[in-house]
């Protein structure tokens, strides 16, 4: 099991930037694949962007160009640079874990065992 803790949100005016950090505890999450993962009142919970534990990087197409997700295994940490911030994308965002060989789709919630509790983003227009 790993325990993630989601920090950084906030209230940014549109066009600007945030950087989420996701601390992880455990020694499972070098090998784990980490998602970032946003829900919105009313709304199903949506992938984001993951990194992939061996490296490498997919993004949601609402993502691309405006928002890096990146990790720091020597850290536990991953994050999600998000810049270019649009009103719509006003969420709580998680930060998720998917260890090797687990069920589901990497793109869908259903595919990722832990779950952070969540940080807030909101985007004034």
């Amino acid at each position: 099991q790993v325990q993630l803790v989601e920090s950084g949100g906030g209230l940014v005016q549109a066009g600007g930037s945030l950087r989420l950090s996701c601390a992880a505890s455990g020694r499972s999450f070098k090998n784990a694949h980490m998602g970032w993962f946003r829900q919105a009142p009313g709304k199903e919970r949506e992938f984001v962007a993951v990194a992939w534990s061996g490296g490498g990087t997919y993004y949601v197409d609402s993502a691309k160009g405006r928002f890096s997700i990146s990790r720091d295994n020597a850290k536990n940490t991953l994050y999600l640079q998000m810049n270019s911030l649009k009103p719509e994308d006003t969420s709580v965002y998680y930060c998720a874990a998917r260890p090797p060989g687990y069920g589901g789709s990497t793109y869908s919630k259903e595919g990722y065992r832990d779950w952070g509790q969540g940080t807030q983003v909101t985007v004034s227009s």
